[in-house]
């Protein structure tokens, strides 16, 4: 098992490299700060960042049998509930958001306003939040207030007094991310239709814009699959200790970290003007860049971190 805690932390380590560079990136570039889909985009990476850790921090305290303050836990739990459900969110406005711009790219503008990009975030935090209120609201009406005062293997079961506690959680964990996936759904139809009557010049950005969709809905999937572990890992439990502790470390690993690890994948490195930005920073603005200047000739230069983001990429 040592060696799958090693596996982990390094995991973890690259990706929290990768998310800082890109949030060090969106931070340090204005026109980033002020366009709705690298706004989104930053919605994931924050989360998802914040999420890697804690979830990391609480499998290596639990497999070391480190106790922590209950009320430590209780906090720990209802960020960690709370930044579950706002990453998967931000990726469907993602997805709204591609599906505005390829299906009615007239109305984008008037759609895509600092007022409705705010109303937008505060919408999704709200939504997010429900969840974890209610975790922490019964929660706190049902566990004895001696409790409080103990040190417990922290895991958001010790929070659930009542079995009906986290079917309840578990049951609206479900019906969120299957609205969701039906509106990833929804917006990948309509971005496929536009592909097939768009012309050739609109084409490949098009299809670039559905197979974004499409890789969405696949980490909205993985995010769904980890609804099923406990239930897999309960039946593992009465059979083997070792082959449990194996499969609750796979299904961290699939179900928990690799859908918080490909969004900088999909959107971050996949984006054209983004990624030039971010491989200046990571070699120090000396990138060297090339790009068509004639159909078949190529001209290739060294960008500085003020320049990098004015190249249109063919």
């Amino acid at each position: 098992m040592e060696s799958f805690v090693i596996i982990q932390l390094a995991v973890v380590a690259i990706f929290l490299y990768i998310n800082c560079l890109m949030i060090f990136t969106f931070l340090k570039k204005e026109a980033f700060r002020t366009d709705t889909r690298y706004i989104l985009f930053s919605q994931t990476l924050f989360p998802d960042s914040g999420l890697i850790l804690i979830t990391n921090l609480s499998v290596v305290l639990i497999y070391y049998q480190v106790a922590i303050h209950f009320v430590v836990c209780c906090l720990l739990s209802v960020i960690m509930s709370l930044l579950s459900i706002v990453s998967p969110l931000a990726l469907v406005a993602m997805c709204l958001e591609r599906y505005v711009a390829i299906c009615m790219p007239l109305r984008h503008a008037d759609i895509s306003t600092p007022r409705t990009r705010n109303m937008g975030l505060l919408i999704m935090w709200l939504i997010s939040s429900v969840i974890p209120i209610y975790v922490l609201y019964v929660s706190l009406f049902l566990i004895p207030s001696k409790f409080l005062q103990t040190y417990v293997m922290c895991s958001i079961d010790v929070l659930f007094v009542e079995s009906w506690q986290n079917l309840v959680r578990t049951t609206l964990f479900q019906m969120y991310f299957l609205v969701m996936f039906g509106i990833v759904l929804f917006t990948y139809v309509k971005i496929m239709k536009a592909a097939r009557a768009a012309s050739s010049e609109n084409k490949k950005s098009t299809n670039k814009g559905l197979r974004t969709v499409l890789l969405h809905a696949f980490q909205l999937l993985l995010s769904l699959l980890q609804f099923i572990c406990p239930y897999v890992e309960s039946s593992i439990l009465h059979i083997d200790m070792l082959l449990y502790l194996k499969v609750r470390y796979s299904n961290f690993m699939l179900f928990i970290l690799a859908p918080r690890c490909l969004s900088p994948l999909i959107y971050g490195l996949r984006d054209e003007k983004f990624s030039v930005v971010l491989r200046n920073y990571v070699f120090f603005g000396h990138y060297t860049f090339c790009f068509k200047v004639k159909q078949h000739s190529t001209r290739c230069t060294q960008l500085n971190l003020s320049s990098a983001f004015n190249y249109h990429l063919e």
